[in-house]
């Protein structure tokens, strides 16, 4: 295993720890920012995801830079990616940070993205992420990291920018699976 895949293994491992913080009442309390407190567990939590998210440009760099791109890390990078996000995607459900309709569009996308993966890989492809993919898991990270970190700073100006990119995330979720549908429906043709 190279290290760009050994970095998509780690960003995995961080899921159960992004967990642990989340759910286990440490009774950390909340820190205040300003006029507004934010649970600590959710500070923290959305420090181990931003940093689990950053881990997907860096293997993806170090990949492509040392000609290190292989059919395993084309797999597991998606795969930790959807992993990561619906982990987060849960937890802010659970605490009512977001709506689930959206949390089930988002992750109903991811399963069949996955599912058509499959498909293709049935068929000998494998598939690395396309432009509108990466667009839309970073919508989808900015969106969790708002949420996390409960609108802050833009409470102090009134402004939902953790809703507005939770909609920018959604209409990117959307988009891309209609065009990595589009792009892949010969596949149904083709399965038996």
């Amino acid at each position: 295993m190279n290290l760009p895949n050994k970095i998509t293994v780690a960003r995995i491992c961080l899921i159960p720890l992004f967990l642990i913080i989340m759910f286990v009442p440490f009774g950390w309390g909340e820190v205040s920012i300003g006029s507004m407190s934010v649970p600590v567990a959710h500070l923290v939590g959305a420090i181990i995801f931003i940093v689990a998210s950053s881990t997907d440009w860096i293997d993806g760099h170090l990949a492509r830079k040392h000609n290190l791109v292989t059919n395993l890390g084309k797999f597991l990078d998606p795969l930790a990616d959807k992993l990561l996000v619906s982990a987060a995607l849960v937890s802010l459900v659970e605490f009512g940070l977001a709506p689930a309709w959206m949390v089930v569009i988002i992750i109903s996308r991811e399963f069949a993205v996955t599912g058509l993966r499959l498909l293709l890989a049935e068929g000998g492809e494998v598939s690395a992420a396309k432009m509108l993919g990466k667009i839309k898991m970073w919508a989808q990270v900015v969106a969790v990291s708002a949420l996390l970190l409960h609108n802050w700073p833009f409470e102090f100006l009134s402004i939902p920018f953790d809703m507005i990119a939770l909609w920018v995330a959604v209409i990117f979720t959307i988009v891309s699976g209609w065009d990595y549908f589009a792009k892949n429906k010969g596949v149904f043709a083709n399965s038996k």
